[in-house]
Formats: C-alpha cells, structure tokens, sequence
C-alpha cells in the first residue's frame, strides 16, 4: 500500500485578467476615458476608438490596455453580483444589474416600437446617432435607467407623457437637456437619463400625445 501518495492538485485559479468583464467595469473604464478627454490627454478620435473597444471587451485583460496610459487607471477588478435586485427598488437608487448597450460609431441606431424596457441601458453614439424611443415600450420596472454618453454623436431619449423624467448630466462644448416631469400618479415608472455630451447632443423629453394606458392595471401586472 502507497503511504506516500501525492496531494491530489487543484484547478489553476483564473488569472484576473482572464475574467469576464461586467456593464460596472466597462462603466469604470469609459470614466477614465472621458476625463481624460475632457483634460486634453486623449483627442476625439483616439477617444471614440478606446470607446468602441470598451464595449467590445469581453474580458477585463482586453479592458485594461485601453487606460494603461492614462492617470488613475488601475487593474480593472471584477465585480460581485449581491443577488437578485429587487422589484421594487428604494426611491433614487439604480439595480446593478446587467443592461442593454446601444452602441453607434459612425453609424445609427434605435430602440423603438413595442419593446420590453430592461432597468438598465447604455447609450453611446460616437460621430452617430442613438435613438430611444420609450413611447410605446412596455415597463416592467417601476425605476428605468439610461447612461447616454454623445461624442460628436446625437442621442435622443422619448418618454410617455404619463410617467416621471429626470436626469443629470452635462455638456463640454455640446448640449445635455432633459425635459424633467413628474407624474400625476405617484405608481408611475421613473426614467433617470445620466451621461454627458462632448461636442454632441443628449436630449430628452415626453413625446407629445404617447401615453401609458391603463398605467395603474399595467404597474399591478409587472410589480405585483
């Protein structure tokens, strides 16, 4: 009988940089790059070609060689899901959940028609256009969430007049306007529009004569 067997060996733990990227690293990235746009270290074009790879990356090795040059970057770390979000969120915060990107470098595109509007979606139009119209979406969350981020590029974001708009956000030599509203009833879903636009446009506002019919029956369905 063998005495001295050999300690059976583990798996080999994944390198950090061989883990799946998630929306917060890629969020954390676009960060840096913006204000490295801002403060005159990366010029337009390079930024809308770090951009463009950002939300390409798959895992956090891809992400960091995009901010490797830039100050504050560090090693991009992963992320820990803390469960399922709730269905209904406290008043102001945004789920960490996964979202929709919406994504136009030299191109367009839209979100539109009858759709089912997820808590989270990222917006970026880099020298294109973005188009999100909410008019005729279904809400199956009380608290919508948009990150519109314009380079040289247009996003627009259409609400039902029936539900509350807000949003912050800011311009550097472009425009960042949302129209802010406040529903009648107090069930009605939030959108929050949160960005900023860099020689471009981000505007949003309540599409005239587009409602959510039947709100309170339609809120019941989906929140319980």
């Amino acid at each position: 009988m063998d005495l001295h067997k050999r300690p059976q060996q583990s798996a080999p733990a994944a390198e950090p940089t061989d883990l799946r990227a998630s929306d917060a690293d890629r969020d954390r990235v676009a960060d840096i790059l913006r204000e490295a746009l801002a403060e005159g270290r990366l010029d337009a074009e390079e930024h809308a070609e770090r951009i463009d790879g950002v939300y390409r990356a798959k895992t956090l090795g891809e992400l960091e060689p995009l901010v490797r040059d830039l100050p504050g970057a560090q090693a991009p770390r992963p992320t820990v899901a803390a469960g399922p979000a709730p269905d209904r969120p406290a008043p102001g915060t945004i789920p960490p959940v996964p979202g929709e990107n919406l994504v136009a470098v030299f191109s367009a595109t839209a979100r539109k028609g009858r759709w089912r509007v997820g808590r989270r979606t990222h917006a970026y139009a880099v020298f294109g256009d973005v188009e999100i119209d909410l008019s005729e979406a279904i809400f199956e969350h009380r608290e919508v969430y948009i990150k519109a981020v314009s380079v040289f590029g247009n996003i627009s974001v259409k609400v039902p007049e029936n539900i509350s708009l807000r949003g912050s956000g800011g311009g550097v030599l472009g425009n960042f306007e949302v129209d802010a509203m406040d529903a009648t009833d107090p069930e009605a879903p939030v959108v929050y529009v949160d960005g900023f636009a860099v020689l471009g446009n981000v505007d949003a506002k309540p599409k005239k004569g587009r409602i959510v019919r039947n709100l309170e029956k339609h809120m019941r369905k989906y929140l319980g």
